[in-house]
């Protein structure tokens, strides 16, 4: 959705993207630690850990803490880390997905739903909002790797679903079981992508003004910024207008 890729072009303007820079690496760490403690530690045998990895390169996060976490992992040490998933709804009912990873189940449960209350929010039972959403994988590469029908082939080709092209680049998606094959094919035809990873994509959305999208960052911002959450997801939808606003 073009809002979302507007929104998070603004999040980076505001350098937001710089403040949670010493969180994200610690969060693509523990996903590589789980990713390689639930299977074999040579991503080229774990497709998991290979997608984590990669998302890991993308993000500019350093081969020694990347290979520190596999290594970790492999010989059984670091914590053991539950993978939870919370839903529920934001400002205007605009549905939330929050990802989490975390060693204590009491903490983190109390502290999502908190973090909800405080800010406009309610914490639902799981399955209230994951309805709006589809498991999708998701590849994206910048607008200099080929026009639009290049893309396409090539997504074609790889076996995936959709493309959607724009100004700043293209984002390539595909059923979430598909994500390591078709990301191998499209690195093969285009060369390296910009992000690999599963996403929750919107199926239906929530149209929001200026004073509820405004609520609405400061939802997630409060979300992102607990260690124990590593991803958050919305369906919202604003207009370009109103995200303008937001700069």
């Amino acid at each position: 959705m073009a809002g979302h890729s507007k929104w998070a072009n603004i999040q980076h303007r505001k350098g937001r993207q710089d403040k949670l820079r010493s969180k994200l690496f610690s969060k693509l760490s523990k996903e590589i630690t789980v990713a390689a403690k639930m299977g074999d530690p040579d991503p080229d045998n774990n497709p998991r850990l290979r997608l984590a990895v990669k998302e890991a390169k993308s993000n500019s996060v350093p081969k020694d803490v990347i290979d520190r976490a596999i290594k970790k992992s492999a010989q059984g040490e670091g914590d053991n880390y539950d993978e939870i998933r919370y839903e529920g709804y934001g400002p205007n009912g605009v549905a939330v997905i929050v990802e989490t990873m975390t060693d204590n189940k009491n903490r983190t449960a109390s502290t999502v739903r908190s973090t909800f209350t405080k800010n406009g929010g309610n914490l639902g039972e799981t399955g209230s909002v994951g309805f709006m959403f589809d498991r999708k994988g998701e590849v994206t590469y910048g607008a200099d790797v080929g026009d639009a029908d290049t893309v396409m082939m090539a997504a074609i080709e790889a076996g995936a679903e959709d493309v959607v092209s724009s100004d700043e680049g293209h984002t390539i998606y595909c059923a979430d079981t598909d994500l390591n094959a078709v990301s191998t094919a499209l690195e093969a035809a285009l060369g390296e992508s910009e992000s690999t990873k599963l996403i929750w994509k919107p199926s239906m959305t929530t149209e929001m003004d200026l004073d509820s999208m405004t609520k609405l960052m400061k939802l997630v911002d409060a979300l992102e910024d607990d260690d124990d959450v590593q991803r958050v997801t919305t369906n919202f939808e604003a207009s370009d207008e109103v995200l303008s606003q937001l700069e």
